[in-house]
């Protein structure tokens, strides 16, 4: 294996005991909190393969839902998280997942948004030493790493779309660093994930949000400040 940096050799900083377990887990939850864009009222944990085995003595169940409170890996309120979800309304329900998994620590998210309803569908794998990543969202088959400040463009899949969304990231001069896109069909729904070699600002957001084929735009960005998340269904 190649690793990038140091740091994916150490770890991250982290109220443990495991990487792949606890902070893999804890950057899994936290990603999907970004991509809901607000809290869960509701959150469905679904564990497979060694996360079902071992969740709970490895305090797999309190890092996933302590990301869904936005907590980071080294937040010392980690082991509350269950509690302290639980008083700010979240309901909460873990269970182990049957059938096929693409990693052996694989967690499904099933999670209903506290103010607007909005409902998200998430896959996330821990690959080791807290690296994480997303593979499935709402049925879209993505590569979200959480690495680097993420761009999540849902749109339809009609024909020149990603040449506008790679000739607003020319004139913005921001270089993407990976993307992947799915479709659910032809000429239907699409996502678009582009992770940037830095954050995305305000301006870039509303420049992709005004393209014609877009419905939403929403950043993960695990490592750098908050940024509003833009969609043309949601609500101020």
């Amino acid at each position: 294996m190649r690793f990038k940096d140091v740091f994916s050799i150490i770890g991250p900083a982290m109220v443990g005991p495991s990487s792949s377990h606890t902070a893999g887990a804890a950057r899994i939850g936290r990603a999907a909190r970004q991509v809901l864009g607000e809290m869960p009222r509701e959150a469905e944990v679904i564990f497979f393969g060694s996360f079902a085995a071992t969740y709970q003595g490895h305090g797999t169940d309190r890092a996933i839902i302590g990301g869904l409170l936005d907590f980071a890996t080294d937040d010392h309120r980690l082991p509350d998280s269950v509690e302290l979800a639980a008083e700010a309304g979240m309901d909460i329900s873990f269970r182990q997942g049957t059938g096929l998994f693409p990693h052996p620590n694989t967690v499904r998210l099933r999670l209903v948004g506290r103010d607007t309803g909005t409902e998200l569908t998430l896959t996330g794998i821990s690959i080791g030493g807290g690296n994480i990543e997303i593979v499935d969202i709402d049925g879209f088959g993505v590569k979200l790493t959480g690495m680097y400040p993420t761009v999540l463009i849902n749109h339809m899949d009609y024909l020149g779309v990603l040449a506008s969304v790679t000739d607003v990231m020319r004139r913005g001069q921001f270089n993407i660093g990976h993307m992947s896109l799915d479709r659910k069909n032809r000429s239907g729904a699409a996502l678009t994930v582009l992770e940037l070699d830095e954050p995305a600002t305000a301006g870039l957001l509303q420049e992709l949000q005004a393209l014609t084929a877009v419905k939403s735009v929403k950043v993960v960005d695990l490592n750098g400040v908050k940024q509003e998340q833009k969609g043309k269904e949601s609500t101020p």
